[in-house]
Formats: C-alpha cells, structure tokens, sequence
C-alpha cells in the first residue's frame, strides 16, 4: 500500500486543465469537498452551482489538473484581481489525499501570482482543520479572521434609485463603466481590481454586475452577481462573488443600498435566496447583514500572505468570496 502511495505520487503531473478535462474536474471537485465536510451523498455537494467550469472559463491558463497515468486526480485555480490574489478551490481525489498532489497543485498557483505580481494574496479554508492550516501556512499564509458563507430569503423592497446594470449598457459604454469601477475598487484597497470578474460574468452569461451612481459622477458601489443553475450560485440564488461601496463617511448607508440592489436583482430574476460572504474583521457590515436577516450556513476562515488585513478591516464595507 505505502509503495503504492509513493509509484502515485511520483507518477503524478500538472499540466493546464484543458476543456475535455472539466467533467472529471467537477466530480472530483464535488466529492472532495462532500467527503471533507462529511456529505452523506458527496458527489452531489454543491447542487446545481458550478465552480470549475466558470473558473476554467474566466481564465483558462490559471486552471491546472494534477494527474497520475493520464487521469485527472485533482485541480486547482487562481484568480487575479490586480494588487490581490487568491487561489482555490483546491482539490484531490480523496483515496489519494496526503500524497504530496496537493503541493504539485500549488507550484503553477504561486507562479501565477509571482507573474501578476500580487502583493496581497488569500485562501479560503476550513478554520477546524489543523492539516489544511499548516499546509497553506508552509507558503507564507497566515489564518486571520473568520469568514462566514451566509443566506438570506428575498424580500420584494422598493426599487434602488440610481442603479445601473453593466449587461444593460452598450459596447462603447462599457470602457468608462470598468473605469469607474477600477477607480471605487483601488479606493477600497490600492490596485484592487475586479474587471476580470465583471467582464467574465458578462460573457459567461452568469449573472451581472450591479453599478450604483454617485452624486459626484463616480460610483457609490458595485456588486457582481452570479444568477441561478450553473454559475456559482446555484438552483434560485443570486449569489454576490464580490460587493464594495466608497469607503468613507455615509459608507455603511452606501452598503445598505448596495444589498438593497442585489436583493431587487435577485427579485427580479425570480430567485428566491441571497447569499454572500462577510468576513468577521469587517464587524459593523457583518452585523448589518445579521440584522436584516442573513444567516451563516457554512464558516471558514481566510488566510494571508502576507499576515495583514489588507481591506478586511472594521472600516471596509466589502463582500468576497475566496471559496
């Protein structure tokens, strides 16, 4: 059995992910997290809400496959969102856990960001496990706030005065749209950038991207929205991947009217459930999701490279989700 373990491991080679690879990648994907966390049915983990294929399209030479003899065993993907990184999900087939795959997957990861040169780089892991502690913390991350996945049920509220959907504007308009969007984004944190996610979304057919006027021709927030089966929300979910508004005075208002607009989205997509990630750190936005009624149905915590906040902080207003 162990010399079994050893022929795998050093059998085993990472190459990009390619197209024909995806189905075996989301299985993998699936029953890797379902059997973590304990699934009673663990190829099923996730519903109808797809990470590998929309990662692998958003970017398909930050996608990479481990494999041993030609079969895909595992896979792992980086996103840039210019000054800041993050990786994952990260995953091995379960009978060839602890065998080294996973820190195959890690080398392209690292440099993709060595190449993007990042300078705030992130994971999602689960805060009750020591092993996947200590292996992301052997690359320079540091474990440092809870995150908590949270739902909400849509409420049908008042329309949001000033809300503008990017799917809705024209080609010539769209330029100036990720200009303003870059200029709230670099407010929140220096380099922040989230244009590789807006215009995915778009092409992908995933959702869109919620644009909130200012009163000084800049924008107060913005908020990308995956909508339904087959992005990464899921059967009735609007799921937000990524929210900011204009740091500063008035900002907590400014957040309240951004949920306000992406719970009206998903009303009028006729979905039924909200969800979105708020990191513990960023305390009076987590409070005010629990206040109008989001829950936590699944906790972990982010990790750090290297150990500062970067705009997880008491006065950042920011949804994320580095699952």
């Amino acid at each position: 059995m162990h010399a079994a373990k050893r022929t795998s491991v050093a059998a085993s080679v990472v190459r990009p992910l390619v197209e024909p690879d995806l189905d075996r990648a989301d299985e993998i994907f699936r029953v890797a997290f379902g059997t973590f966390l304990g699934a009673p049915e663990p190829e099923t983990f996730f519903g109808t809400a797809d990470y590998v294929r929309t990662r692998w399209a958003a970017d398909p030479h930050a996608a990479f496959a481990a494999t041993v003899e030609g079969e895909v065993v595992g896979s792992n993907f980086a996103a840039d969102w210019g000054s800041v990184g993050y990786f994952g999900p990260l995953t091995v087939r379960p009978d060839l856990w602890d065998q080294g795959i996973g820190r195959r997957l890690m080398e392209p990861v690292m440099a993709c960001f060595d190449t993007w040169e990042n300078r705030h780089l992130g994971l999602f892991t689960f805060p009750h496990s020591p092993k996947h502690i200590e292996f992301y913390r052997r690359y320079g991350f540091w474990p440092r706030f809870l995150t908590a996945v949270m739902k909400k049920q849509v409420a049908v509220n008042a329309a949001v005065g000033g809300r503008v959907l990017y799917g809705e504007l024209t080609a010539v308009e769209r330029p100036d749209a990720l200009g303003l969007g870059r200029a709230l984004t670099g407010a929140v944190y220096e380099g922040l950038n989230l244009e590789r996610e807006i215009t995915a979304t778009q092409a992908q057919g995933l959702g869109d991207t919620i644009l909130l006027e200012g009163s000084d021709s800049g924008l107060d927030g913005l908020a990308v929205c995956h909508c339904g089966a087959g992005p990464e929300a899921g059967e009735d979910v609007c799921f937000v991947k990524f929210g900011a508004v204009r740091p500063g005075p008035d900002a907590a208002d400014r957040f309240e009217r951004l949920l306000n607009a992406c719970e009206q989205l998903a009303a009028e997509r006729g979905l039924g459930q909200l969800d979105a990630s708020m990191n513990l750190a960023r305390q009076d936005a987590y409070r005010r999701m629990v206040d109008r009624g989001f829950r936590t149905w699944l906790q972990g915590v982010t990790m750090h490279k290297p150990n500062e906040p970067g705009y997880s902080h008491p006065d950042a207003y920011v949804i994320d989700d580095w699952r």
